[in-house]
């Protein structure tokens, strides 16, 4: 890879993360790099003027923190193409995240960078608009967004716990209706996320498909599916006399959806780009670590395995 210019993001307010991110740049300038560096988190995103501001492309950036700073990451850099390194640095589990121990030798992870001696692992994103009314009207009312995990369909008020009354479309074809806490529309890359808490499905994250996840539904019936990757589903807010329906990407607020609009969520025309420095990368393994599978009660020994 020819490293010019790298963009490396913190995580807001970790001293940690931010000592390491110091000692990268350090190193990079060293090679001869120009450094954009700056924090993220809920109240800091430096990706828009790093962006806006740049004269020559980005080469590479490097997210020092937990998922949600990978996450943020990936919805601002997937759409230009711009691979990123994310290690686990301040963050806690990790999903997304190379191990803080394979990242601690600064000068070595910058070398394997220079010398292609990685991988890069393209994950599917999603993107959703805001549309008024029926799947005719193709003028939106909104920006479109972005994510990586899963974009959420679920109320929210400062005074109580409202219950949400929503009815899905999948390609104009009304599927069901819910009552509950929310829809989760998700990738597989969150499925080990919010929908894997939800009772949803856990998808490899090289797949290209859909989940939907009704969160806490009032009916035993209303289960998750998976949809084929070039699906569009639609969902309507009813029964919302508050106006309490918000549209979040990521854990993070889009928008609120009022009662005649409608959010359409497909599949995003491009993909988040990670960064994968273990030789031995497993999903398996990163899922019994993570999840702590610890197998059946009764351990048994395989002395059939060759």
């Amino acid at each position: 890879m020819e490293i010019k210019q790298v963009i490396i993001a913190h995580k807001a307010r970790d001293p940690l993360s931010q000592r390491w991110a110091e000692q990268y740049a350090k190193y990079l300038e060293k090679q001869g790099c120009h450094v954009l560096m700056g924090p993220s988190g809920a109240k800091d995103n430096p990706y828009p003027v790093f962006l806006a501001s740049s004269s020559i492309p980005i080469d590479l950036a490097i997210v020092l923190g937990g998922d949600g700073t990978a996450l943020a990451a990936a919805r601002h850099l997937a759409p230009e193409g711009i691979p990123i390194l994310a290690a686990n640095i301040g963050g806690h589990l990790g999903f997304l995240t190379e191990y803080f121990e394979d990242v601690q030798n600064t000068e070595a992870v910058i070398d394997r960078l220079f010398e292609d001696r990685y991988a890069v692992q393209s994950r599917v994103m999603l993107q959703a608009t805001v549309y008024e009314g029926n799947r005719t009207n193709l003028e939106p009312v909104s920006d479109r967004f972005l994510a990586l995990n899963e974009m959420c369909i679920k109320p929210a008020s400062a005074y109580r716990m409202p219950t949400s009354f929503l009815e899905m479309e999948v390609d104009g074809e009304i599927v069901d209706q819910y009552q509950g806490d929310g829809l989760i529309v998700g990738t597989p890359s969150g499925s080990t996320c919010y929908n894997t808490s939800a009772g949803g499905p856990i998808l490899h994250p090289g797949m290209a498909a859909i989940t939907v996840t009704p969160i806490c539904p009032l009916s035993l019936s209303s289960r998750p599916i998976v949809l084929p990757p070039g699906s569009v589903v639609s969902v309507w807010p009813l029964a919302d006399p508050e106006h309490d329906t918000k549209l979040w990407m990521d854990g993070v607020l889009a928008t609120s959806v009022w009662p005649g609009q409608r959010v359409d969520v497909s599949m995003a025309n491009c993909e988040a780009k990670f960064i994968i420095l273990r030789e031995n990368y497993s999903f398996y393994q990163t899922l019994r670590e993570k999840l702590q599978w610890a197998g059946a009660r009764i351990r048994h020994i395989n002395n059939h395995r060759n």
